[in-house]
């Protein structure tokens, strides 16, 4: 299997997906559109869920003890926000959503137009990139054990497309960029790196992706509008973190 083959992949489903999900759209109701929403917002809480309590996982608790696993997440978000907000991530990330949609012209409401194609290209960007299947499955492709891992994340997110594209429009399949760009570059890594992330790391990572994925949870639900982008230094931090106190303790 050709290394980069997983991520091409998952470039089509949400290419495939966002194409059939702005088709149905003219043909949905209102409501039924933020039903939709509601019940996407809902499954990512879910989600977020299931991937939070990596933060139990064995591995995790015999490399830094039973109390810092809690404490290791916090610090990645209290660090991985600082950074990311400094960066301005979130502001560059809808700036991105906002060229894009100018070029592609797919909108041409006007300010409504392009505020629903930069919601769309940011929240499915960030729903396509932010987790473990993205990063694990991104590496395991580049050190060329396979792609079973971005098969199953490229079936989840051209579903996920559909239901999007059907509510957002265009901007989540502009979204197939920061997928390219994310997946490809982590294949790369994987490719150059060779494995490097232990049991513990992968376990940290996953739990403090749980938490950015709730953020998204929340944004879908209307409930808050967390700027998750400006989070995403967490999942970089988080593996660090665990392999420091790993090696004090």
């Amino acid at each position: 299997m050709i290394r980069g083959t997983g991520t091409v992949l998952n470039v089509a489903a949400v290419l495939v997906g966002s194409g059939l999900g702005v088709a149905l759209r003219g043909r949905l109701p209102e409501r039924t559109r933020t039903v939709v929403t509601d019940g996407l917002g809902l499954v990512t809480l879910l989600v977020a869920a299931l991937n939070a309590a990596a933060i139990t996982d064995p591995s995790l608790r015999r490399s830094v003890g039973s109390g810092a696993p809690v404490l290791i997440v916090l610090g990645s978000i209290i660090v991985g926000g600082v950074l990311g907000s400094l960066l301005r991530i979130e502001d560059r990330l809808e700036g991105i959503g906002g060229r894009l949609q100018r070029r592609l012209g797919r909108d041409r409401t006007g300010p409504e137009g392009r505020a629903r194609f930069v919601e769309g290209y940011v929240a499915a960007s960030l729903l396509f990139c932010v987790g473990p299947l993205t990063v694990l499955g991104a590496l395991s492709d580049g050190l060329g054990r396979g792609i079973d891992q971005l098969a199953l994340k490229s079936t989840l997110d051209g579903f996920a497309s559909i239901a999007f594209a059907a509510v957002l429009g265009w901007g989540v399949a502009a979204a197939a960029v920061t997928v390219a760009v994310v997946q490809g570059a982590l294949t790369v890594a994987g490719v150059l790196l060779g494995g490097v992330l232990s049991a513990a790391d992968v376990a940290a990572l996953t739990a403090t992706g749980g938490l950015l994925l709730a953020g998204i949870g929340l944004r879908l639900l209307a409930i808050r509008a967390v700027p998750v982008a400006d989070l995403l230094p967490a999942l970089a931090i988080a593996p660090a973190l665990t392999a420091l106190v790993h090696l004090v303790r």
